[in-house]
């Protein structure tokens, strides 16, 4: 159901959103461009707080967190987001052993692979059973997190299927608003009772929603199924590998969004296809997007930690460079923000469609209205004259 909006607030809306748009966009994003219209994220100087995220299957745990590697975490003085896929002594010991090296391990919630894995818009009863198993589990197996994250991202099954079944899904969906809000409640209700248990609350949100927000729009999540609800530190997914030619433009134009970022992805996703179009972050690009992530934020999440080890990252991670700045061309800048203003732009007409719509009409039937009055008093007129 859309939201209801006396006409001059939509058109003071829209004349805010234009005026918004022609200007650099919603928020300026800082640092500013130079004269040569680069722009430099000057160096944060201080390391930052790594936290890697793990979603190593259960089987291959101990495999991956060996003596030496959570010993090279201890030395980073890093933490691990590991996920809870299962409710295995397995991984509660791997739990154990991170956090008997002094290694902050962080639940990062998750729902088993048929009920969606993601917590979003369709699953939230299942989200608050999934806390209640957590809460005995942890309690079974004398756990100790730093945190607990909520993973929101769309039902990835939902949007399989041909064009004109998600056609007709995505516009089904983007009428009903009713649904959204009942899922932002019960999730609002889920952070304060896991608050309420004594825990830190994170939420690991994609990317646009930020754009959202700025176009005071709902349309990502009535359609993709998205929440936006926050804990205490809400995690922006700023993953430069989805468009490797953007580089960190795309941390300089999010990060001042951001409570606290995440980089990635530095993992190959198994497949050929995905991987030759999205590859994973090479040490220039990772370290790159850590210097400028460090920049807007002191805590700097990574996915993941499985591609770090298979490329080696983590002793290089040991030496680096600090004082680094990082340069954002003037091309690609140009390219994120226009990116931006247009994803806004679709956000804010989708949203206010039903009432452009009903303006556009009121101006066409007053046009018509108009020129049956004029044509009316020309034809009294020539018959006064005769």
């Amino acid at each position: 159901m859309y939201r209801l909006k006396p006409l001059f607030h939509l058109i003071a809306s829209a004349l805010l959103s234009l005026q918004c748009v022609l200007a650099f966009g919603w928020a300026a994003p800082s640092p500013s461009p130079g004269p040569d219209g680069n722009i430099t994220i000057p160096a944060s100087g201080t390391p930052p707080e790594l936290v890697f995220a793990s979603d190593t299957p259960t089987e291959k745990l101990s495999a991956l967190f060996t003596p030496a590697l959570i010993q090279q975490l201890k030395d980073l003085h890093a933490g691990v987001a590991i996920a809870i896929s299962d409710f295995s002594p397995q991984r509660a010991q791997t739990v154990r052993d991170l956090t008997a090296a002094g290694v902050p391990a962080t639940a990062w919630l998750v729902l088993p692979p048929e009920q969606g894995y993601y917590f979003n818009v369709s699953n939230a009863p299942e989200a608050a059973v999934r806390f209640n198993e957590f809460q005995q589990w942890t309690a079974a197996q004398n756990l100790h997190w730093a945190a607990v994250g909520l993973d929101i991202e769309p039902k990835l099954d939902e949007l399989q299927g041909g064009k004109f079944h998600m056609a007709a899904m995505l516009v089904r969906r983007s009428r009903d608003s009713t649904r959204v809000e009942r899922a932002r409640e019960a999730y609002s209700d889920l952070v304060r009772t896991m608050k309420a248990a004594g825990y830190t609350v994170q939420t690991y949100q994609l990317v646009f929603l930020a754009d959202e927000r700025k176009a005071d729009s709902n349309m990502f999540q009535r359609t993709l199924g998205l929440v936006d609800v926050r804990g205490d530190d809400e995690i922006l997914m700023i993953y430069s590998s989805f468009n490797h030619e953007l580089g960190a433009a795309w941390i300089w134009s999010y990060g001042p969004d951001a409570q606290t970022v995440a980089i990635g992805s530095t993992a190959r996703s198994g497949s050929p296809d995905l991987d030759a179009r999205y590859p994973p972050l090479n040490w220039d690009e990772f370290s790159r997007d850590l210097l400028a992530a460090s920049h807007y934020s002191h805590i700097i999440g990574i996915y993941n930690l499985e591609g770090c080890v298979q490329q080696g990252f983590l002793p290089h991670l040991q030496t680096l460079n600090w004082n680094q700045s990082v340069t954002v061309t003037k091309n690609q800048a140009g390219h994120i923000t226009g990116f931006r203003k247009l994803v806004r732009v679709v956000l804010w007409t989708a949203s206010n469609f039903f009432w452009i719509c009903a303006f556009v009409v009121a101006a066409i039937v007053g046009f018509i209205y108009r020129r049956r009055a004029l044509r009316r008093q020309r034809a009294e007129q020539a018959a006064v004259a005769r």
